[in-house]
């Protein structure tokens, strides 16, 4: 019980403290934390919703989805620690429950842990008991494997629906359970095969029609995992600004 608290307090340090470990002075960094409380943004991302983060022009939140698997997610974190970003994972309940410790070095990395169902089902194609099931055992197993318990409610309240796939009913169930859904504004379509090359012309080309939101990747995959020190790089060198989303009011950190 010692060593887990003492982990804890470690992996849930403050985003400054852990900033001041950067050693590389010409890094990208991350310019600011954004609490984002479910009371006022209960939906986010305009490829699903009206409204997104409030962001300034050039502000980007960098999200992956559906890690952690070994042969890439530890790529993905390498990228980001080499230029002291800090992201999003939105984790499969499977993959955590096959992968706990590399769930816990996403959280040690500084990085914030979020939800994407257990097992990437279409939930808005399944009855809405067998979706909320695997909501919930994807909450389950990503806060075992990250804090070792189980809960009813996640620790950090961010969820991403497979596919953007949600329903109205599923929507309003997540606004009572006081959790915000992400959706993205802009994205590298990285579940196509594409060369690294292609998939970083790519979503440069997005960015600049967007200019700031919710940037969609996939730490499974590996083009995307191999374009991302020079995505990052390239982030830098165009004036782009990383944010790093946290829940409000503490809530995700283990009292």
């Amino acid at each position: 019980m010692l060593f887990r608290l003492l982990f804890l307090a470690a992996v849930l340090a403050p985003l400054p403290a852990l900033a001041q470990a950067c050693s590389n002075p010409h890094a990208l960094g991350t310019a600011r934390v954004l609490e984002v409380d479910a009371a006022a943004l209960p939906r986010v991302g305009r490829k699903q919703f009206a409204q997104t983060l409030p962001l300034q022009s050039k502000e980007l939140v960098l999200t992956f989805d559906d890690g952690p698997i070994p042969e890439t997610t530890p790529k993905a974190l390498e990228a980001l620690k080499a230029e002291c970003v800090r992201a999003t994972f939105f984790l499969l309940g499977h993959n955590s429950e096959a992968n706990p410790a590399l769930a816990r070095r996403i959280l040690a990395d500084g990085h914030t842990v979020a939800h994407h169902t257990y097992s990437h089902q279409n939930l808005s194609k399944v009855p809405i008991a067998v979706a909320e099931a695997e909501i919930n055992r994807g909450f389950e197993e990503d806060d075992v494997a990250v804090y070792g318990q189980r809960r009813a409610d996640p620790f950090t309240p961010f969820f991403r629906f497979p596919g953007f796939a949600s329903t109205p009913a599923l929507l309003d169930m997540l606004a009572r359970r006081h959790i915000v859904v992400f959706g993205a504004d802009v994205w590298a379509s990285d579940w196509n095969e594409m060369a690294p090359s292609t998939e970083l012309n790519l979503i440069l080309k997005r960015l600049e029609r967007v200019d700031h939101g919710i940037v969609l990747f996939h730490d499974t995959r590996a083009q995307t995992v191999h374009m991302l020190p020079e995505f990052l790089r390239e982030l830098k060198s165009r004036g782009y600004r990383i944010v790093h989303i946290v829940p409000a009011g503490g809530r995700g950190v283990l009292r």
